[in-house]
């Protein structure tokens, strides 16, 4: 798919590197693309909007209130058509008007308005783009689903080295069109992804349980779909709904989990295993409710089966697993332990302790381990990019000559 036929709102706001908006502009109208763009105040200090206007032959908007065509309100109608927001250069100001909802002016008006997908490429100082206000704007969109060409690092024109450089024009572009792009390298791949937590009984009404919402495992499941894989998905009790087109097994306990695993297991490509699976279980599971008598109540727990383990251990040539560590501390030292002792090919680990990265949020901080150690590390991104990043590497690893299993 090209982007020929679709509608792309570029936005330019006040920085030095607005002249490369011009090169944007022309390649995306070369390519096809039906580009409305909107400049900020400071962006036509920068930038003549005749410019962009005579690339993009249509009319570039900056002021709110002015309204040419009176059937339509311009900046709900600019939103309401793009099939893709791209705010490039996006400076410093403009993300913070965005991450805290500030409409003082047409291009901060038209991103409240808009249910576009939106790409940010920052461009500004190196300090300033270190700055924790600013970094901390870019987790909060993130969180938002809010995607971010990185700036490069190089000389800049202020004088400083260091990252802050709007991406180039070829690249950027080069970005818009594998955004309208479907990925579909995990096409005919058999894939099974566990989530959720597990239930184990105490009697008819209690058990043990833990924190997982199955949000990253649904994630998960839901952009192999997309990718083209055949997905099954293996879910202790949750409120999710089912993405589409994902075959769902419910289970309930680690014991259900490891049938519903094992039995499909010599059939798949891919196994992540993404679920917070109870350790423990019950030893004897009540028939009845256990009633309240004495002031102390013991419970005596044994093992429940290491389902990732016995994973590892049967795992065929060309079958890739890849597994997750839920820590609190020494988040590397633990990883690399699981995964060597579970013959993983690839362990994903987050520190839960972290406010965005613990169980029943919508963003994740992890880091990509293989045998070698560190692979990724991935900042604080929405659960669905953080599944995307993921799946893109294990369908590498699984392109690679014997499937890139260990």
């Amino acid at each position: 798919m090209t982007i020929k036929g679709k509608s792309i709102l570029l936005g330019v706001s006040g920085g030095i590197a607005a002249y490369k908006a011009a090169a944007v502009c022309s390649k995306l109208a070369q390519a096809g693309a039906k580009v409305n763009v909107i400049m900020t105040e400071s962006a036509t200090k920068f930038l003549a909007p005749l410019t962009l206007q005579t690339l993009s032959r249509n009319r570039v908007v900056t002021d709110t209130f002015d309204e040419q065509d009176p059937a339509v309100v311009s900046h709900i109608d600019l939103a309401d058509h793009a099939d893709l927001v791209l705010i490039a250069p996006a400076t410093a100001n403009v993300i913070a008007k965005l991450a805290h909802g500030l409409a003082d002016d047409m291009l901060s008006t038209t991103l409240l308005a808009t249910t576009a997908p939106i790409l940010v490429a920052p461009a500004m100082n190196v300090h300033m783009y270190a700055h924790p206000a600013v970094q901390a704007n870019m987790d909060l969109l993130r969180r938002r689903g809010v995607r971010f060409l990185e700036p490069g690092e190089g000389q800049l024109a202020c004088g400083y080295v260091g990252k802050g450089r709007l991406m180039e024009p070829e690249e950027i572009v080069a970005a818009v069109q594998a955004f309208f792009t479907p990925d579909r390298t995990l096409q005919g791949k058999r894939v099974l992804v566990t989530a959720g937590g597990t239930i184990e009984r105490l009697d008819p009404v209690r058990y043990l349980t833990n924190d997982s919402s199955g949000k990253m495992g649904y994630a998960l499941a839901e952009e192999a779909r997309a990718m083209g894989a055949e997905v099954v998905l293996v879910s202790g009790p949750s409120a999710l709904p089912v993405p589409a087109g994902v075959e769902l097994v419910p289970v309930q306990s680690a014991e259900d989990m490891k049938t519903a695993v094992l039995d499909r297991l010599p059939a798949l490509d891919l196994v992540i295993k993404a679920a917070a699976v109870a350790d423990y279980r019950p030893e004897v599971t009540a028939d009845q409710k256990i009633k309240k008598k004495d002031e102390v109540l013991t419970l005596r727990l044994v093992k429940n089966p290491d389902i990732l383990q016995m994973v590892g251990e049967r795992k065929q040539p060309g079958q890739l697993v890849i597994g997750f560590a839920a820590e609190t501390e020494n988040v590397a030292g633990y990883a690399m332990d699981k995964l060597v002792r579970k013959n993983c090919d690839l362990l994903v680990a987050n520190d839960v302790s972290k406010d965005d990265a613990g169980f029943g949020t919508d963003t994740n901080i992890v880091t990509i381990f293989d045998k070698n150690g560190v692979v990724e590390e991935l900042p604080v991104l929405a659960k669905q990019e953080v599944a995307r990043r993921i799946l893109k590497l294990a369908a590498s690893r699984m392109s690679q000559p014997g499937g890139g299993t260990s």
